[in-house]
């Protein structure tokens, strides 16, 4: 069932996408060649817990054992930090983290260059980031979840990538996932109407090479099948009546 939002319950989240939106740009900041993810994921969760009443969402949600999800080259989503893990120069990684806060819950996702990398990265981040946009960009009164699809579906497959299909957004508030599920491809019109209240997560997960994906042996971390390069942006929004209002963007 579909948990439209009041207003004060938009602010409360709000209240929490600033932390969150904090937390991501303090952890882009201290990505560099020689840091490990563990380290990473300290860094984001002794930030998140310096704001009062703040809480890593990721941190045991369904077992998961870290507070970020650190997914690195070929990785798509839900990467296990490690100590062990080192960046190196070249890599991208895509940082995933959520918030708890006052009862409610943003999600937010960014990937990021490791000092110098390619041409073909640079590109895929850049697409990865203008679907993003565009899905943000469709998120009105009057479009529908499947107009969101279409608008990330367009720009990826226009710069000649894929979109990967086996994951997508979700609504988000109360429960860390709600619905509506939230597909990064699709056809205008389709799907669930947007209407004022609705908060959801748009996450485009975007390959270089096809969109198939497996799932590696830790029964988290799921790559793409081809092994080529995977980027994910993502920010919390919710839908209003002024137009899609971005909860986890610094104000």
């Amino acid at each position: 069932m579909i948990q439209l939002k009041s207003a004060r319950e938009i602010d409360l989240m709000a209240q929490g996408g600033q932390i969150l939106a904090a937390t991501v740009e303090t952890l882009r900041a201290a990505v560099r060649p020689g840091i490990s993810t563990g380290a990473l994921d300290k860094i984001g969760e002794e930030f998140i817990r310096s704001h009062d009443g703040a809480t890593p969402a990721f941190k045991g949600l369904y077992g998961f054992p870290g507070s970020i999800c650190s997914s690195v080259n070929s990785e798509i989503v839900h990467g296990i930090p490690s100590t062990k893990r080192v960046l190196k120069e070249g890599d991208i990684i895509s940082i995933d983290v959520g918030v708890g806060y006052k009862g409610y819950f943003t999600d937010s996702a960014t990937t990021v260059a490791v000092g110098e990398i390619s041409a073909e990265a640079k590109r895929l981040l850049a697409v990865t980031q203008r679907a993003l946009d565009a899905g943000i960009a469709a998120a009105v009164l009057g479009n529908h979840i499947g107009d969101i699809g279409a608008a990330v579906q367009a720009v990826v497959e226009a710069a000649g990538c894929s979109v990967v299909r086996d994951l997508v957004g979700h609504g988000i508030g109360v429960e860390f996932h709600e619905e509506p599920q939230v597909p990064n491809y699709g056809k205008p019109k389709r799907r669930e109407k947007l209407v004022p209240g609705l908060t959801i997560a748009i996450e485009p997960m975007v390959n270089i090479g096809g969109p198939a994906t497996k799932t590696l042996g830790d029964r988290w971390t799921i790559v793409t099948l081809d092994g080529s390069l995977s980027a994910h942006f993502e920010h919390t929004v919710a839908i209003a009546e002024g137009g899609p209002i971005v909860l986890t963007r610094i104000a």
